[in-house]
């Protein structure tokens, strides 16, 4: 038996109450994913289990989770089970995000910032760069961040427009099929982005801004013959891209334009991956100054934290 003692002196009783979480939740949590046993008691506190490598990746994940409280972030079970992950992966769980964190606070208060290392790199990218490509798996925050950053830019001012595009190519379906005009043919295909959008700012913002222009949600085609000032634009999906119109939308960058392109090249529904616009240029523009390409994968899953486990399975069939 294996007993490490741990010092929460320094927390006051409202952080120790987060740390541990409603009925002891996070504890729980801890204890079933690493095999450790937590033993609490007046003025004491106690991690007990077969080794004391168990005990220090607890160790490790409760220093994570006290970061996040010291710095006026939110701790909920899924989050605490993601640094779980990262402590049995020997990642960093203790580092939280400084350069313009949080992100953007949502409507409702919610404070978005990136959770892993490799978000953290892109969201300083975001900063020091005017083109960012970001590769990974679904799950990893590559547009949820980059639509946070870009409202957070709208909202100081630093942009006049948010324009939000992706292909029109999605698992081998033809636009020319689907009943409606072109708005309702492709709102299916930007429904991620009008979530995110919603939440950052509120439906009846989002309504209020895309009537303006201000937002602008389009399919990629309708990039061609236009040059973008002053916005931030996301390509979304964009290993479904052909190599012309990667080509074709990069250069339509204008004056204080920043550009960030997100996904997942594993999953082209291009009949011949190769020809993905997206592989051809993290290939072809690596090291030019002020473009960045950050890669992201399955250890940056933030969403429910067995998304990461079958990704990691699949993973091993592929």
């Amino acid at each position: 038996m294996n007993v490490l003692e741990v010092d929460v002196s320094e927390l006051s009783l409202e952080d120790y109450q987060t740390l541990a979480g409603e009925q002891d939740i996070h504890f729980k949590t801890i204890e079933k994913e690493l095999g450790v046993e937590f033993r609490t008691g007046a003025g004491s506190f106690r991690i007990v289990s077969d080794s004391d490598a168990k005990n220090q990746l607890a160790l490790r994940v409760l220093q994570g989770c006290t970061a996040r409280i010291e710095n006026g972030l939110s701790l909920d079970r899924e989050e605490v089970s993601r640094l779980c992950l990262m402590s049995l992966k020997n990642l960093p769980v203790d580092e939280v995000y400084e350069e313009g964190a949080p992100l953007l606070r949502t409507k409702q208060g919610k404070m978005i910032f990136p959770k892993t290392e490799n978000q953290k790199r892109l969201c300083n990218a975001f900063f020091h760069n005017d083109v960012i490509f970001a590769t990974g798996v679904a799950g990893t925050g590559k547009t949820y961040l980059a639509v946070a950053y870009a409202v957070s830019q709208l909202k100081k001012n630093n942009i006049s427009k948010i324009i939000l595009t992706r292909p029109a190519v999605e698992a081998g379906e033809s636009l020319g099929f689907l009943p409606g005009d072109m708005k309702e043919k492709v709102d299916p295909y930007l429904r991620p982005l009008y979530d995110a959008l919603n939440e950052m700012l509120g439906a009846e913002t989002v309504a209020r801004y895309m009537e303006k222009e201000v937002i602008e949600i389009a399919p990629l085609a309708f990039m061609r013959g236009r040059t973008l000032n002053e916005a931030v634009v996301i390509l979304d999906e964009a290993q479904n891209t052909t190599q012309a119109q990667m080509k074709m939308f990069l250069t339509r960058m204008g004056k204080r334009c920043q550009m960030i392109i997100n996904g997942d090249v594993t999953q082209t529904d291009l009949v011949k991956k190769k020809d993905s616009g997206l592989i051809q240029a993290t290939s072809l523009l690596r090291g030019i100054d002020r473009i960045h390409i950050q890669v992201l994968d399955e250890s940056d899953v933030v969403r429910n934290p067995l998304v990461q486990k079958i990704i990691e399975r699949y993973a091993q069939v592929e």
